[in-house]
């Protein structure tokens, strides 16, 4: 029996747990609440693509398919019944053997979705057999999906369910209507579950996280089953969603689903929902939507501040079953593939974002405007606990963007402890990313960064308020590429204002980047204006105008006319086509015309620009207080002697000797030399000791040429100049392997 029963409702992601309840589990467990978590979409997905499943749903909907190829997959109903366990397990990683027989054909039965092999070929030429088997059998899996949509239920989606219903939804009555017809196939497999669970845990409590419209719909259709068959549970809502949806609610319906609507950060409001349940008569509350009286309240009369972020605990998984997520391989864009490849434990740098400017964000809710990060060792503590709990030592950090200072202090500390993790995360294309520090992130086990470069114009980037520019942009994601971190772009094409010369000139840097190799993955999205962004707050600004609709539900993205009349979304095929190819080092030669059926201007952009952004000199300066770190290991040291003839003396010259040291360097790829005067040498060897990563001790720059020119106080002038030195070949040397300035 358990207090509270948390609930990710259908359908979010099928590889790992969406982390909203283990970050609720894991604060309850600070306070002493007991609580189950259930992530009710894979648990769905697991029974539905089962032997039992698939036998049941082809002889409950044995109807006459309507296309060919639904007739092909439902004539070969029984090889996909015979293989669906295996392949399923296989891709929980339990089955590895059976990526052999998947990619020598004629095992998987194949229809449509098959037909996409020919270009896949070269796509996924180069990947190893483990990851074409799990292309084949995810095609495999899409297969049996269209299935499901055309003949069971046409609301399925993998990652999510009956989306339509809930984007966008400025009214109630539609999804009202749906929730008052018979529940459908995909509903009977989730209460079912839902009805076991809550037997077995009684909770008093049923908190619904609802991240994304596609979660929507079923957790309304969840809320009713249990107010009809549980009417003593009460049942809350929180997440995403109502977050950013449901600030406007006026529609006293939804509370025939629910108790209470929460909104932002839900652990204090979570909390005292729970004192509501246990002490009826508390009512104290903390953003949250009710019903009194027949109406729709707010109320907010907790004088009781939120937790920090050190004050929440670590994210708690158990329950999750985190052995039986799916790994799947859909397309071939190399960021993608971490999103739906791999189980990944998911922790927040900062709460909300440190920039908080761009004029297309929800910079004015909560989870944006305030900001505050946590203590990188408090982090780091938070991983191995994690990793003690999951097994799991991958890390996806999920913030809006992570801090670049809190970056480098999180993977010095990871380094120092020597822990060996692969994480990514989500950032800002700015210069504080220097060559250094992202050979500092990668060495800590940073292997992917995404961050938004949106349209590549900086008129329009200034517009957004990004605060980056495209040729800061190329450098950075040049640092990011040169240490061995994949970087990926967030594209941005229908900007207010943005015009048919920019879109082209955008489409032109992006080309550029990706042939010198500088960006490795990226994706196009069209703007949307939001409710909650200062361009939906403030349209006129902009050059919009928005459809003005009643909101009784549902309120966030909102449809408008951008007053120049551009028609933005006919860009959308030849902006995605071009993109596929350039991030597979093809059709760089191609015309920027030849991605598009109508006619597009010449490109504005020299074709050598962003070579040119890279050609710019860098600035040498080195702040005093700047740290220095070696991240390289200890040299073996030989001492040899050097002779040059000196000045002449009447007939003979004189021979001048001195000792030398020669420094032999080992890395984990080669080896490498240097070659020093001895006493240097040696000042160096004790140096790198004092400045290595595993020292707790912090040596600054200003410190490091103190402590140089004190020890070499008596050489001459040039000999005991640091600045002589530290430009020198050998420290340039080091500087390439590993001796970092941050």
């Amino acid at each position: 029996m358990k207090d509270l029963l948390l609930i990710t409702p259908p359908f979010t992601q099928l590889n790992t747990p969406y982390p909203a309840t283990a970050y609720i589990k894991g604060f309850l467990n600070t306070k002493g609440v007991s609580a189950f978590q259930m992530d009710l979409g894979i648990e769905v997905i697991l029974e539905l693509f089962s032997k039992d499943g698939l036998s049941t749903m082809f002889s409950t909907y044995n109807l006459q398919p309507t296309t060919h190829n639904l007739e092909r997959i439902f004539s070969l109903k029984y090889d996909y019944i015979k293989t669906i366990d295996s392949v399923i397990s296989f891709l929980q990683g339990k089955n590895p053997s059976l990526a052999r027989q998947i990619c020598s054909g004629n095992f998987l039965p194949e229809a449509s979705r098959f037909a996409q092999l020919d270009d896949m070929e070269w796509a996924f030429g180069t990947m190893g057999m483990q990851d074409k088997a799990k292309h084949l059998a995810t095609l495999y899996l899409e297969d049996l999906s269209d299935f499901i949509v055309e003949c069971v239920d046409e609301n399925f989606g993998f990652s999510r369910y009956a989306e339509r219903l809930g984007r966008s939804a400025n009214s109630f009555d539609e999804l009202y209507l749906h929730l008052k017809k018979e529940p459908t196939y995909i509903d009977k497999i989730t209460l079912k579950i839902l009805k076991e669970r809550i037997e077995e845990e009684q909770p008093k409590l049923v908190c619904f996280s609802v991240p994304f419209p596609g979660n929507l719909y079923s957790s309304f259709r969840c809320a009713q089953f249990i107010k009809d068959n549980f009417p003593s549970i009460k049942i809350a809502m929180g997440g995403g969603f109502p977050n950013t949806e449901l600030r406007e609610l006026k529609d006293k319906r939804v509370f025939e689903f629910f108790d209470f609507i929460t909104l932002d950060d839900g652990e204090l409001p979570i909390e005292l929902l729970n004192s509501n349940v246990q002490i009826p008569n508390a009512k104290e509350f903390k953003r949250t939507f009710l019903l009194q009286e027949d109406e729709v309240v707010y109320i907010n009369n907790s004088t009781r501040h939120d937790y920090k972020q050190s004050e929440v605990g670590t994210p708690d998984y158990s329950d999750l079953f985190l052995d039986k997520y799916i790994s799947v391989i859909e397309i071939a864009n190399p960021m993608h593939s971490l999103w739906s490849d791999g189980r990944w434990n998911k922790l927040t740098m900062a709460h909300g974002c440190y920039w908080g400017k761009c004029t297309f964000c929800d910079i004015s809710l909560d989870y944006i405007k305030l900001y505050e990060p946590i203590a990188a060792k408090i982090l780091v503590d938070r991983m191995e606990e994690l990793i003690a709990q999951t097994g799991e030592n991958g890390f996806h950090f999920v913030d809006e963007a992570a801090p670049p200072a809190l970056m480098r202090e999180v993977a010095l500390e990871i380094i120092k402890r020597n822990l060996v993790v692969t994480w990514w995360t989500n950032i800002r294309f700015e210069k504080s990313f220097t060559a250094d520090l992202c050979v500092l992130l990668k060495t800590s086990g940073c292997i992917a960064v995404s961050g938004g470069l949106e349209v590549a114009s900086d008129r329009l980037l200034d517009l957004i308020k990004k605060g980056v520019t495209v040729e800061q942009v190329a450098q950075v994601t040049r640092n990011f590429t040169e240490s061995g971190i994949m970087v990926h772009a967030y594209l941005m094409y229908g900007y207010p204002t943005q015009t048919v010369q920019e879109t082209v000139d955008s489409l032109e840097m992006v080309r550029q980047l990706f042939e010198i190799g500088i960006l490795q993955s990226g994706f196009w999205h069209q703007f949307a204006m939001t409710a909650h962004s200062p361009v939906g707050m403030f349209p006129d600004e902009f050059g919009v105008i928005p459809e003005q609709n009643e909101i009784t539900f549902a309120n966030n993205d909102i449809n408008f006319k951008d007053k120049t009349g551009i028609n933005h979304d006919k860009f959308s095929f030849g902006l995605k086509k071009s993109l596929f190819n350039y991030m597979h080092g093809i059709c760089f030669d191609y015309d920027l015309q030849d991605w598009f059926d109508f006619k597009i201007p010449k490109t504005k952009i020299p074709p050598d620009y962003i070579v040119s952004c890279l050609e710019k000199e860098t600035d040498f300066a080195i702040k005093p207080s700047a740290k220095i770190i070696w991240i390289g290991g200890k040299p073996f040291s030989e001492t040899f002697t050097k002779s040059k003839k000196g000045k002449s003396f009447g007939s003979s010259q004189k021979l001048v000797s001195w000792e030398m040291m020669q420094l032999t360097f080992h890395d984990k790829v080669e080896t490498f030399q240097i070659s020093l005067e001895k006493e240097k040498a040696i000042w160096l060897i004790t140096t790198l000791e004092t400045i290595s990563i595993y020292n707790q001790k912090t040596t600054t720059f200003s410190q490091l040429k103190a402590d140089f020119e004190t020890q070499f106080d008596s050489l001459s002038a040039d000999r005991r100049n640091f600045e002589l030195f530290w430009y020198s070949k050998p420290i340039a040397t080091l500087r390439e392997f590993g001796l970092l300035v941050l």
